[in-house]
């Protein structure tokens, strides 16, 4: 076997020696790199050219050849608002609701997952009880599939589901969840939160435990509480690694799909619907497929998502540089 190999390896120096020779050792990295950079320009970067080309032409034809160049009227359909706060007075009323329940999605789901994620970092920070044991129960739904939590919890509310069943054992009487509106939000917001959290809790306990223990002990000392602790040595030290949390939760939220797509499909009628749900709808799933206003629709939100982006290296880059 070893002789097999060792055959093989010389029959590999060949063409590599001969590589080597021809283009030079600083050349020679990219005859490694260049099927990494083909499968990337096949799978990355053409797809994202394309789809600026796509969000200048219309039609439901799939292929280029067969579709009209509309230049920015997809853009256009759906920035065209008599009144921006009310999507009813938009061309595409719906890719609005879309964007203002993302905007509710974002600010709620963010909001309480951070907090939460720090309550639970301080706790289990602290000197408690099978502290490992509780650290694994909140990391454990990071590791489910966004789908599985999804019909999880579409289990527990529908309308046989557990929930109702323990409402009703109660005396209560049952709730629709998933067919009111709010409740459906409600509970888009909190799968989210709960599914996610874990992730964000240990990246906040990994920055309490890097803070020095003997800042602690000089703050016991002069008898200082413990919320004037909280926000005079834990918040401030604490800060850099909230901003990292803050916007790789916001670059999440905002991409948000999978998971409310599986427990609520977007209902009931437009009350769940996100921005990603438009894209796949509008592109993929509704008829006719207008391939042109999804694409459009898609640059939109990746602007978004640069921005966001382009915030967390700044913050990052600031923290560094004190």
């Amino acid at each position: 076997m070893a002789r097999m190999i060792s055959s093989c390896m010389r029959v590999i120096e060949i063409p590599m020696l001969y590589l080597q020779k021809r283009l030079g050792i600083s050349r020679l990295a990219w005859v490694f790199l260049l099927p990494n950079l083909l499968l990337f320009g096949l799978f990355a970067f053409l797809p994202v050219v394309l789809n600026f080309v796509y969000a200048m032409t219309g039609s439901d034809q799939i292929l280029l050849q067969d579709r009209t160049f509309v230049g920015m009227g997809n853009y256009q359909t759906l920035t065209s608002c008599e009144d921006f706060l009310n999507p009813n007075s938009c061309k595409d009323d719906l890719f609005w609701r879309a964007v203002y329940n993302t905007i509710w999605f974002v600010l709620l789901q963010v909001g309480f997952m951070v907090g939460f994620a720090l309550l639970t970092a301080l706790m289990l920070n602290g000197k408690i009880r099978a502290r490992g044991f509780f650290r694994s129960v909140f990391f454990f739904p990071v590791l489910l599939s966004p789908v599985v939590v999804a019909l999880i919890w579409k289990w527990i509310l529908q309308r046989e589901g557990l929930a109702n069943a323990a409402l009703e054992g109660m005396g209560f009487e049952t709730i629709n969840w998933l067919l009111d509106r709010h409740w459906a939000f409600f509970w888009s917001v909190f799968i989210s939160v709960w599914a996610h959290m874990g992730f964000y809790t240990l990246i906040l306990l990994a920055g309490l435990q890097a803070i020095p223990r003997d800042v602690y002990e000089a703050a016991s000392m002069d008898a200082a509480s413990p919320f004037r602790t909280f926000r005079r040595i834990t918040l401030p030290l604490l800060m850099p690694t909230m901003i990292v949390v803050l916007v790789l939760s916001l670059i999440k939220s905002v991409q948000t799909f999978d998971e409310v797509y599986a427990f609520t499909g977007g209902g009931p009628g437009s009350a769940t619907t996100l921005l990603i749900q438009y894209v796949y709808e509008t592109g993929f799933a509704g008829t006719p497929r207008l391939f042109g206003l999804a694409s459009a629709a898609s640059i939109l939100l990746a602007i978004v998502l640069v921005i966001l982006t382009f915030l967390q290296l700044w913050a990052s880059r600031r923290n560094v540089n004190g």
